[in-house]
């Protein structure tokens, strides 16, 4: 095993285990981690936007605001940071003059939120985030593996030449096993289990949406904090697409 990819190993292996902690204790862990993850993000959102260094940190100062209120601890403002997160998105835009980095404060904001609203129900608040996370991981493990097994026509070849169709099939079909075992041996509702493809799709857009944004910055990865993997959006471009909607199909599907 070369250097590199030991050091990408190493460094995945602690993402995973930090993560998991923070999922298996919940609460405050988790918030904690998804609004340092988030801040950092916006910040490699304003890189990608092109800011300066001053309008790139007030974007970063303007989403922890309403990141703030998401902590469980504050409970029964999450309707207000949902309002100010609103708020926090037309004052970048104001002050900055950027419609791009404002955007940034929605693209973080909106999936943290929808992280946070699935681990908080009870019961099962433990089951539904990390259904709604590992979803994303077996998306990624089936497409990889499939589209080098079967190769083919290319998924938005502009966009990102390694994907292709059959990697998202294969995406689909990982993420559609993990929905039913997880219906099968932990109790997930079965609505949610058959709407795993669905989100398996969610996450493929939201990894070329920011294959998209890197592609026009003219850069490779969106930072350079995580060794070996990149920036923090480069980890969480699926699931930043895919969370939302889990947590959109939990409320009109199964909640009660």
């Amino acid at each position: 095993m070369s250097n590199e990819l030991r050091i990408r190993a190493v460094v995945g292996l602690l993402l995973i285990l930090l993560a998991s902690a923070a999922l298996y204790f919940g609460g405050f862990f988790f918030w904690l981690l998804l609004v340092v993850a988030g801040v950092l993000m916006q910040g490699e959102w304003g890189d990608l936007a092109r800011a300066s260094p001053e309008h790139r940190r007030l974007s970063m100062f303007a989403v922890s605001v309403p990141l703030a209120l998401l902590c469980p601890l504050a409970a029964g403002l999450s309707w207000t940071a949902f309002t100010l997160a609103v708020a926090a998105f037309f004052f970048v835009i104001l002050v900055t003059r950027s419609g791009r980095l404002a955007l940034g404060v929605l693209y973080v904001f909106v999936p943290v939120a929808a992280l946070i609203f699935l681990r908080e129900q009870q019961p099962g608040g433990l089951l539904l985030a990390f259904w709604a996370l590992s979803l994303v991981w077996a998306t990624d493990i089936g497409a990889y593996f499939a589209g080098r097994a079967i190769g083919g026509p290319k998924l938005a070849p502009r966009v990102s030449p390694s994907k292709t169709w059959a990697g998202l099939g294969g995406g689909v079909l990982a993420a559609l096993v993990l929905g039913f075992v997880l219906h099968r041996f932990a109790g997930l509702p079965i609505q949610l289990a058959a709407a795993s493809g669905l989100l398996a799709v969610a996450a493929q857009l939201g990894d070329l949406l920011e294959s998209a944004m890197k592609r026009r910055a003219g850069v490779k990865d969106s930072g350079n904090l995580l060794p070996g993997h990149g920036g923090v959006m480069d980890r969480l471009d699926g699931v930043v697409a895919a969370a939302p909607i889990a947590a959109l199909f939990y409320l009109f599907l199964v909640f009660p």
